[in-house]
């Protein structure tokens, strides 16, 4: 059955997908509360930052368990796993790839060892030294063969998680806070030993990560979507720079670095949900108020203003109430066509965009018609979007776009198509234009993006649009989304290559950006498995054991569990 991916917009054609939305995390401190729904639910509400995995973690105050797999959250959970998941603490998570290929060895939370217990954990954001910390963890053991990291786990996650393991320290919150300040990029940590519950943000605040409150116990999630989902209060953001600790004692907090404010201006564009609320700002109202500068900055004769849906929905309308036009909705989206694993045939293929979006031609034919959406890419899902608003009758159509230009890659967690792709890098607004087919083109001025999210500049990231890094990024050659898949790091590389056994259908999940390794390897074309050796395929559930062996807790963690 096809089911709603979560996105807040659909990648509307297979060879223009908008960009991806990093990972969502979630954790629970609630005893007597079904922690593993209440982070299922709040999962739910977060599946827009991520559809590749999800995952959830729990203790009773003696064990971790773990189950994970690949898919969305609906599709790896059901109500007898998350009956399975007892306790009072719980750490969910739902992951696009950004450090690492999209394979069920790659899967969060990971689960590790440490003198003190074990570790769940959970990470949102990208880390810019994850060559460092493979360095670090080879000069210490000599070795990578040991927990999630040799399981074929080759994420910036698993290597926290192992340095974790024998880090100085009378307690894991001590162990933290001697890691945290040795990480460097955007990160949102949420993770948890049997008995406690840790958040942690990095100095730039680059992801959001806020505090709630529950009647019996507590919540931190990526959003306030979240938080509201499961009946949680929001008390406040955890600041940049934040640790805290949630157990039976309370919450404690703890100043790992400076904040030096660098938040993501492109969860106010396209990210975050617009019942989010980032640093004060309501998302909503800051796409809204974009589409009112972008109708300052440049208005057209016209006779109606339509969105591209949902993403462009807000600023549509701030566009509409600044011009004075009509509001109006051109397109109808198919709201139950996810991510489906039938290819369509050459015939439907040509069709397109058209499988997920139709024009209401009634309400366009023979109109001027402004299209107002968040962001351009490609330019393909443009060209596609103007081409049927032309054949369906309309007169004009002038493309309005709430952000600048997009000419510069994201190395803090979002997957932007490569540089050399965007199409903003390579051509004039006037050829961009005549390559989408459009009568305009306009962009939002990046001064009046900015003005719209209500925040100074300084404590903005703008990299994307302006190229301009707040956090110092390494060599070419030690980052990039598969950096620990590359023979430069063999004790990783060669693990690529066998792993864990996949989860179900994940033949269907590889990512195109895997395609190129696996053939480099040699590898068989996961697409050719048959369905009768895919249903064969193995979910996982890790539980944890007692602390007097937990040095060795990550060798033995693992057990088979069919659903």
């Amino acid at each position: 059955m096809a089911r709603p991916d979560g996105r807040l917009n659909h990648n509307l054609l297979d060879e223009d997908p908008l960009p991806q939305d990093e990972c969502g995390v979630i954790g629970v401190w609630a005893p007597g509360e079904e922690v593993s729904k209440l982070a299922y639910y709040g999962l739910y509400a977060l599946q827009h930052r991520g559809q590749e995995s999800a995952g959830i973690a729990t203790s009773d105050g003696k064990h971790i368990k773990v189950y994970k797999d690949v898919g969305l959250v609906s599709q790896v959970f059901d109500e007898s796993t998350l009956s399975a998941l007892t306790g009072h603490i719980a750490l969910g998570h739902c992951r696009y790839s950004t450090t690492g290929g999209n394979q069920w060895s790659n899967g969060q939370p990971t689960l590790g060892a440490t003198p003190h217990g074990t570790v769940a954990l959970g990470h949102n954001g990208n880390l810019t030294n994850s060559a460092d910390l493979y360095d670090r963890i080879v000069e210490r053991h000599g070795r990578t063969d040991f927990g999630e990291l040799a399981q074929g786990n080759t994420t910036d996650t698993a290597l926290v998680t192992a340095l974790l393991r024998d880090q100085p320290g009378e307690s894991l919150e001590e162990q933290a806070l001697a890691l945290l300040p040795t990480l460097k990029g955007a990160f949102c940590l949420v993770f948890m030993d049997e008995n406690t519950l840790y958040a942690a943000r990095d100095p730039q605040g680059v992801r959001p990560l806020v505090l709630g409150r529950l009647d019996r116990g507590w919540v931190v999630a990526s959003e306030q979507s979240a938080l509201a989902t499961v009946g949680a209060s929001i008390i406040r953001e955890i600041e940049p720079g934040e640790f805290i600790a949630i157990d039976a004692d309370g919450i404690r907090s703890h100043r790992f670095a400076e904040a030096k404010p660098a938040r993501c201006v492109f969860e106010y564009v396209y990210l975050a949900r617009p019942d989010a609320s980032i640093n004060g700002r309501s998302v909503y109202e800051s796409r809204v108020e974009m589409g009112r500068q972008l109708a300052r900055e440049d208005t057209h004769d016209a006779d109606i203003v339509i969105p591209v849906p949902e993403s462009g929905t807000p600023a549509a309308v701030g566009y509409a109430e600044e011009s004075g036009l009509p509001f109006a909705q051109g397109f109808i989206k198919n709201a139950y066509v996810g991510r489906t694993f039938i290819q369509p045939s050459q015939t439907l293929r040509q069709l397109g965009i058209r499988l997920k979006l139709n024009v209401q031609a009634h309400v366009v034919r023979g109109k001027r018609v402004v299209v107002v959406d968040d962001s351009i890419v490609r330019g393909n899902t443009q060209r596609a979007i103007v081409r049927m608003l032309k054949e369906a009758g309309a007169a004009e159509v002038h493309v309005k776009i709430s952000s600048p230009p997009i000419k510069w890659p994201c190395f803090y967690g979002i997957d932007f198509a490569t540089r050399a792709e965007l199409i903003a890098n390579g051509a004039t607004i006037a050829e961009i234009t005549a390559a989408v087919g459009a009568d305009s083109l306009a962009y939002i001025s990046e001064d009046g993006m900015i003005a719209a999210t209500g925040q100074p500049r300084s404590t903005l990231c703008t990299a994307c649009f302006s190229g301009e890094y707040p956090i110092e990024l390494p060599p070419e050659d030690r980052r990039g989304k598969l950096l620990l898949e590359q023979p430069a790091f063999p004790g990783m590389y060669k693990r690529v290559q066998t792993g864990c056994e996949p989860g179900p259908d994940s033949e269907f999940e590889l990512d195109d950006t895997e395609r190129p390794l696996r053939d480099a390897l040699g590898e068989t074309d996961p697409s050719a498995t048959s369905p009768s050796e895919s249903a064969q395929s193995e979910s996982a559930q890790s539980e944890s054991v007692p602390e007097d062996s937990a040095q060795d807790t990550a060798e033995s963690l693992t057990t088979k569990a069919s659903r």
